[in-house]
C-alpha cells in the first residue's frame, strides 16, 4: 500500500493556488503536471525536456514524429511532402497551403530561415547551434559571425557613429547570412536546404524543437542591436501571452511564474479537428507527494515523472496486478500490444495508474575537465586518471537497488545499449575499487593523500539528494577522500553548470534524434550542451570522421570507437543508470500516451474519456498514414 507522507491540507492549498489562481476558471480539459518550470519559449535557447514538451503545443515544425509507431516514422508537419536527392544532400521540403500562424497569416519558407538563422549565430548562445552547421555554409557563416563580432569589439568608435558600425555589421551579417548559408526559399511554400554531408538523421532533426519557426513580425520587434558589442539582442517578452504567436496546435493564454500555464486550442490549426481537447492547464507542483496526491484527488490526469521516494512500491504494486493477470497479459503480449495498451484492456485498478518505460536516456555524472576551478584551483579531474578512478568506485548496482529501486539498468555506456539499430555498444567500466585506488595513486593520489575535498552539484528534486549522498559514501570510503554536497536551487544549479561553476555534479540526457550523435555530440569541444567543458583533438576527429564515411555501417562503427573512447579511456562522464521513465495517469481515462523509448509526448494527442466512453479508443490514437496526414 501506498504511504501518502503529505498532509490532505497542504495538498489542497497546492492546488488552490496553483490550479485555480487569484481568478478562478474552469478546469482545464486536460490538466498535468510537467517534469519542472518552463525556463526559455525562446527556441533558439531551448534543450530542457520540459521547455520542448511545451514547444510541441505552441509550435510546428517541417516534419514530426509519429510516436505511437515502433519505428518512429517522420510525419508531415507544415510541410506535407519532401524530396531527398539522390545523393543525400538535397532536401527540398514543400509546405502545406492550410499551414497558418496563430493570428492566421500564412506560414512560409522564409519563416524557416528566420528562426532558423537565429539559432545559428552565436549572438543567441544556444546549446544546439552546432546542429545548423550541418547545413552546408552554416559553419562558415557562424565562423564569419564570431570573426565579425571579434573585430568590431576592437573599434575605437563611440557614440553615435559606434551605434552605426554596430548597425551595417548586422546589415553585413544578413547579407552573408544570405550569400553563405545553403537555405533557400525560391517561393513561399518551397525550402531547400543543402547540407555539408550525408546526415540520415536530418529529417528526424527537422521533427526537433529548435528547428521550429518562429513568426518574424513578431521577434523582430524585439531585437536590437547592442552598439557596444554589436551583437543581436532579443528581450524574451515575445514568449509571453497574450504576445506569442505560434503554428501549433494550441495557443499560449496564461503564464504564471512558479504558479502555472495555460493553454487553448489554435482554431487556426491546419489540423485542429483531430484534437478533441479545447484547454489544458500544466500546474508547478513541486513537491512529488502532492504531485501524487494532486492525481489521486483527481486535481491532474497526468504526472510526467513520478519521483516520489516510495515510487518502488507503487511500481512492486503494478507487478502484482500484473501477475493476477498473468495469463490475460501473456496473450495480449502476443498480440504484439504496448504496454499500455494492456493496462487498458485489463479490469480497472488503481494500481494499474503506475508505468515504467524504458527511455532513451542516461544518468550520469559530469567530471569538470578544466585545468583550473573557478576559484583558480588546480583542478585534480582535468587527469583522465581521476576520473576513471572515481567513476570505478561508484557502486551503481546499489544506487539501482536501494536508492532507485524503479527497474533501471546500470550504465556502463551513455548509449543506452540496443537504443540504436546498426549501434555496438563497448563495454564501459565496471565498479572496482582496488583498480580504481591503483588509478588515483597513480595520478599521484596514494590513498587519496593530497586530494582536495571533492564537491558534488546537484538540485534537490527527484531524488539527485539521495543518490549524491551514496556517492559520497562510496568515493569517501574506496578512495578516502572528503566530499563536500552542494545543493541548489534547480536555476542556481544550471547556471553553475553551464558556467562550469562545479568540480562534479549530476546530470542527465535524453537522446534528440535516432543517431548515435544525439549523445556523443555532448563531449564534442565547442558544443553547446559539453558542460564538462570536455576538449579532446583524438574524439573531435572520430565524430567528424563518422559524419564524412559514406558507408554507414563504418560509420557507426567509426562512433563505437568514439564512445569507448568516451567510457573507458577518458570518463568526462560517469554513467550511472539507463533511465525509466515513470509516468502516473489512469489507461482507463486518458489515451494518447506513446510507450516508445523516446518518451517524446503529444499532449494534442491526448483525450479523457468519460466513463461512459469506457475503454473505448479515440480515432486519433490510430495515428494517420503519412499519405492521409499530408492531406
Amino acid at each position: 500500500m501506498l504511504k501518502i507522507l503529505a498532509p490532505i491540507g497542504a495538498l489542497i492549498l497546492v492546488i488552490a493556488i496553483a490550479v485555480l489562481g487569484d481568478r478562478p476558471q474552469p478546469r482545464a480539459d486536460f490538466v498535468f503536471i510537467n517534469r519542472g518550470d518552463v525556463t526559455t519559449l525562446v527556441l533558439a535557447q531551448m534543450s530542457w525536456m520540459q521547455d520542448l514538451r511545451i514547444a510541441r503545443l505552441i509550435y510546428e515544425g517541417l516534419t514530426k514524429n509519429d510516436i505511437f509507431s515502433q519505428e518512429y516514422t517522420n510525419m508531415p508537419g507544415v510541410a506535407e511532402r519532401w524530396e531527398i536527392s539522390p545523393d543525400g544532400l538535397t532536401y527540398t521540403f514543400h509546405l502545406r497551403a492550410n499551414a497558418t500562424w496563430s493570428n492566421g497569416q500564412p506560414v512560409t519558407a522564409d519563416d524557416f530561415r528566420y528562426a532558423w538563422r537565429r539559432c545559428l549565430i552565436p549572438d543567441s548562445a544556444g546549446d544546439y547551434a552546432k546542429l545548423f552547421t550541418l547545413i552546408k555554409g552554416g559553419s562558415d557563416f557562424y565562423q564569419w559571425r564570431v570573426d565579425a563580432l571579434a573585430e568590431f569589439a576592437k573599434s575605437p568608435l563611440t557614440g553615435t557613429a559606434r551605434e552605426a558600425a554596430a548597425k551595417e555589421l548586422w546589415e553585413q551579417t544578413l547579407a552573408a547570412y544570405d550569400e553563405i548559408v545553403q537555405l533557400r526559399a525560391p517561393d513561399p511554400r518551397t525550402l531547400i536546404v543543402t547540407l555539408e554531408r550525408p546526415a540520415p538523421y536530418f529529417v528526424d532533426l527537422t521533427s526537433f524543437a529548435v528547428f521550429y519557426p518562429v513568426y518574424p513580425p513578431l521577434v523582430k520587434a524585439y531585437e536590437s542591436i547592442d552598439p557596444q558589442t554589436g551583437y543581436l539582442k532579443t528581450s524574451p517578452d515575445w514568449t509571453k501571452p497574450p504576445r506569442l504567436i505560434g503554428n501549433g496546435p494550441f495557443i499560449l493564454t496564461q503564464w504564471r511564474f512558479k504558479r502555472d500555464m495555460r493553454l487553448e486550442k489554435n482554431p487556426n490549426w491546419w489540423n485542429a479537428d483531430s484534437i478533441n481537447i479545447d484547454s489544458i492547464v500544466t500546474p508547478t507542483i513541486e513537491d512529488p507527494n502532492a504531485a501524487v496526491l494532486a492525481f489521486k484527488t483527481g486535481a491532474v490526469d497526468w504526472v510526467s515523472d513520478v519521483t516520489v521516494p516510495y515510487r518502488g512500491d507503487m511500481i512492486a504494486d503494478k507487478a502484482a496486478f500484473l501477475a493476477e493477470h498473468a495469463e490475460q497479459v501473456a496473450s495480449l503480449r502476443a498480440q504484439g500490444l504496448d504496454s499500455i495498451s494492456i493496462d487498458r484492456l485489463l479490469p480497472k485498478d488503481d494500481r494499474a495508474n503506475i508505468h515504467a518505460f524504458p527511455a532513451f536516456g542516461t544518468y550520469f555524472y559530469n567530471f569538470n575537465c578544466l585545468p583550473t576551478l573557478k576559484d583558480g584551483r588546480k583542478n585534480p579531474f582535468a587527469d583522465a586518471r581521476v576520473r576513471k578512478a572515481f567513476t570505478m568506485a561508484i557502486d551503481r548496482e546499489a544506487i539501482v537497488r536501494d536508492v532507485r529501486r524503479s527497474g533501471e539498468r546500470v550504465a556502463t555506456t551513455l548509449i543506452p545499449p540496443g537504443s540504436i539499430p546498426g549501434y555496438i555498444s563497448p563495454k564501459g567500466v565496471s565498479f572496482d575499487p582496488p583498480a580504481a585506488r591503483k588509478l588515483l595513486a597513480e595520478a599521484g593520489f596514494p590513498e587519496g593523500k593530497g586530494f582536495i575535498t571533492v564537491e558534488i552539484l546537484f538540485n534537490k528534486d527527484a531524488g539527485h539528494d539521495l543518490i549524491a549522498q551514496s556517492i559520497a559514501r562510496n568515493w569517501q570510503k574506496y578512495l578516502n577522500v572528503n566530499v563536500l554536497l552542494q545543493q541548489k536551487e534547480i536555476k542556481v544549479f544550471r547556471d553553475d553548470l553551464k558556467n562550469a561553476n562545479f568540480m562534479t555534479s549530476r546530470a542527465g540526457w535524453f537522446g534528440d534524434y535516432g543517431y548515435p550523435t544525439t549523445f556523443l555530440n555532448l563531449s564534442k569541444t565547442g558544443d553547446g550542451n559539453n558542460d564538462r567543458k570536455y576538449s579532446n583533438p583524438a574524439f573531435d576527429a572520430l565524430l567528424d570522421a563518422a559524419d564524412n564515411e559514406p558507408d554507414p555501417a563504418k560509420a557507426l562503427a567509426i562512433l563505437s570507437e568514439a564512445e569507448r573512447m568516451m567510457v573507458e579511456d577518458e570518463l568526462p562522464i560517469a554513467p550511472i543508470f539507463q533511465y525509466v521513465q515513470i509516468y502516473l495517469f489512469d489507461p482507463h481515462r486518458l489515451t494518447g500516451i506513446s510507450s516508445h523509448p523516446r518518451q517524446e509526448q503529444n499532449m494534442y494527442e491526448c483525450d479523457l474519456l468519460d466513463d461512459a466512453k469506457g475503454a473505448n479508443i479515440p480515432r486519433k490514437m490510430q495515428p494517420a498514414t503519412p499519405s492521409t496526414k499530408a492531406n
